[in-house]
């Protein structure tokens, strides 16, 4: 077998001169290959594919952020590359000669440093090892940080703030998203995208609440473009937050009808709407859908659950530390809808958290009218809100809101 190996690197080596050699000892011509224009090419299209996907229904608005934030970040780094290259004549003769002395040597070098003769006949052990799961999450915080310190320099680049808010955003740190949009939004003035972007950020910063700053941007966008279908869809939640409820239907409503017909996301906004209809005075919404009532009680008080929620261990592999992970509370019938809901990601596990109504999505839905709820741990890929087939997930079917003991929740199967 030694024998065998030793043949083959020789072989190897061989090949490698083989294709360095001939083009060095032949006259070079001097060559500039910008490699840009290519780069920018190959992102345009691809960003226009999401787009599409994105129009279609096929891709979730989270989906497609996400996908969109690590093409950004891509294209952000292809670009740092330095792409020209130049040869001549006078230098190829000489460096041929060279390179067939130092390749050989070169090679044996490295691997009586780096390499490991046990490989010819590797260990069990060996074959086992596996890249770790953080790898990826790991080279985007590196491309996240290049990009921050870059703009340090270059604090005048709207563009290279809105980067940086959405990498922030994909990274689930939101309060710097937020910063970094806010400087965005400072350079570029009311710009939708750049309002939105902010908008959805300082919510998220702020424990998912429209009220303050978000619901001003989202409405200063409504205000320019009635059917922008983001704007619609911050709009409804602001005012649902906000205790007007009817205000939110018809916002919601326009929306549904501007979505692709039985998309996933008409669904979605067609489930919150059904529940914010609910919440409606009688004869006020003749669309009303009856609200799940079955468990709810005649009085609020005060209500706090305790979750502890972890991974079940033949799930790890599964699993990366940048996983969206939801905690929340559910009624037994009916929707849905959230009363209660924790966002964290899959790194945070194992963890303990508190639900309470300073949680709910929105005022009338939460956790001190029902007397018995669900809880659930889920985690997605995609970050989205609803949930997908794929995500990991873990339940009690069954919980009295009266219930002060911690509430042990491990999350040990999937969404079919």
């Amino acid at each position: 077998m030694t024998w065998l190996f030793w043949l083959s690197v020789g072989l190897l080596i061989l090949l490698a001169l083989a294709f360095i050699l001939p083009p060095l000892w032949r006259v070079q011509r001097v060559a500039d290959a910008d490699m840009d224009a290519r780069n920018i090419a190959i992102a345009k299209t691809r960003l226009a594919e999401l787009k599409e996907q994105l129009s279609g229904g096929t891709l979730a608005p989270a989906q497609y952020e996400a996908q969109r934030t690590e093409l950004e970040l891509a294209l952000s780094d292809d670009l740092e590359i330095a792409q020209t290259a130049h040869a001549t004549a006078s230098q190829g003769r000489w460096l041929a000669y060279l390179l067939a002395v130092l390749v050989p040597l070169g090679a044996l070098a490295l691997y009586a440093g780096l390499g490991t003769y046990q490989a010819i006949s590797p260990t069990p052990a060996m074959l086992g090892a596996t890249q770790p799961a953080s790898a990826k999450l790991d080279e985007i915080n590196k491309m996240v940080d290049k990009l921050a310190k870059r703009m340090e320099t270059h604090p005048n680049d709207a563009e290279g703030w809105t980067m940086l808010g959405k990498s922030y955003k994909y990274l689930q740190q939101y309060p710097k998203a937020a910063e970094a949009f806010g400087k965005a939004y400072a350079l570029l003035g009311e710009q939708t995208d750049i309002m939105l972007a902010y908008a959805d950020a300082l919510a998220f910063a702020n424990g998912e609440q429209m009220a303050g700053k978000p619901a001003e941007l989202v409405f200063n966008v409504l205000a320019r473009e009635p059917d922008n279908i983001n704007a619609l869809w911050y709009g409804g939640m602001a005012k649902a937050q906000a205790g007007d409820a009817a205000e939110g239907v018809k916002l919601w409503r326009k929306l549904m009808a501007l979505l692709p017909p039985n998309s996933q996301s008409q669904q979605e906004v067609q489930e919150l709407l059904g529940k914010l209809e609910a919440t409606l005075p009688n004869g006020q919404n003749s669309q009303t859908v009856a609200p799940a009532t079955a468990s709810a009680k005649p009085t609020a008080g005060a209500v706090a659950l305790t979750v502890q929620a972890s991974l079940a261990p033949e799930l790890q592999a599964a699993v990366a530390p940048s996983d969206t992970l939801f905690i929340y509370a559910q009624a037994l019938q009916g929707g849905r809808m959230p009363l209660a809901i924790v966002r964290k990601s899959a790194a945070d596990l194992p963890l303990t958290v508190t639900l309470t109504d300073a949680q709910a999505m929105m005022p009338n839905m939460k956790l001190s009218n029902f007397s018995e709820v669900k809880l659930l741990a889920r985690l997605s890929k995609s970050g989205n809100a609803m949930a997908q087939p794929g995500d990991l997930l873990g339940t009690i079917e069954s919980v009295s809101t009266a219930d002060k003991t911690p509430h042990t929740l491990v999350i040990n199967g999937s969404v079919k």
